[in-house]
């Protein structure tokens, strides 16, 4: 089980560090791939779909190509527009092929399309900002830096639980430990670079980005696993060999991608 997790975690980061320095068309069809089977996995999960597409589920993936289809051709002033025209098109499969679906199905499919299609999407927005080359590793930074320095100092020193219903083994000295840690990566990474950014090092600025991100990407797990445990399930899928689906390996970077992106639209200058 360790060789095969380890190797399909190597050809993960192999794809991610080709398509995130590629960009453009390549990142973004990689994005729209991962959207589709990350809402497929959810649909699954909550019981949207079952073995096979449906009507309901149709709508869904399709909101998401449309949502894409906006995002790449420059109409961003419409894309909340598209948002609630999706909301409209779940109505009307649930209206008229009443009763055959149940509203809390309606409401996990719309919500299927904000939660991986719409969060996903800002990996390739913030790629598209200016020095975006480099801001999008803050996604992952505080994402995989937050969880690897929380397990480190939670086995270290946890003692108090975090959320011991939701998740035993996680502890507040992990959750602290992660957030510094992901502060330090930060700062470090922000001095790094520093000499190729326009505007120089963003040092202060890069440690507040993995802070916080690092902060929302535990929101970002705990939710997902409070989701598979009340649809009693213990991966999203098999798609990852050792690792799980898509959603098992990108449930914190979700989180932090939006929240990335506006904290640089910020702070960065």
């Amino acid at each position: 089980m360790f060789k095969t997790r380890l190797l399909s975690g190597i050809v993960l980061v192999a794809v991610a560090l080709f398509t995130i320095i590629s960009g453009g068309y390549v990142l973004y069809g990689t994005l729209l791939a991962v959207s589709l089977l990350g809402v497929c996995e959810l649909y699954r999960a909550v019981k949207v779909e079952e073995k096979k597409m449906n009507l309901l589920s149709a709508t869904g993936y399709l909101g998401v190509i449309s949502y894409y289809f906006l995002l790449n051709i420059g109409l961003d002033a419409y894309i909340m527009m598209d948002v609630i025209l999706i909301l409209v098109a779940f109505m009307f499969v649930y209206v008229f092929s009443y009763p055959k679906y149940r509203a809390e199905h309606v409401m996990a499919a719309f919500f299927g399309v904000i939660y991986v299609g719409v969060m996903l999407s800002y990996i390739y927005q913030t790629r598209n900002l200016e020095s975006g080359e480099f801001l999008v590793w803050l996604i992952f930074l505080c994402s995989w830096g937050c969880d690897t320095c929380a397990y480190c100092v939670g086995m270290l020193i946890g003692k108090h639980k975090m959320s011991p219903k939701l998740s035993p083994k996680k502890s507040v000295e992990g959750a602290v430990g992660g957030v510094a840690g992901a502060a330090l990566l930060g700062a470090v990474y922000g001095a790094a670079i520093g000499g190729y950014m326009q505007g120089g090092s963003h040092i202060a600025e890069f440690a507040v980005i993995c802070a916080v991100g690092a902060l929302i990407s535990m929101v970002g797990d705990l939710a997902a696993s409070a989701i598979k445990r009340n649809h009693e399930i213990k991966d999203y899928g098999k798609l990852i060999p050792g690792h799980g689906g898509i959603l098992d390996r990108f449930d914190s970077v979700i989180f932090t991608a939006p929240v990335i992106y506006w904290m640089a639209v910020l702070l960065i200058r």
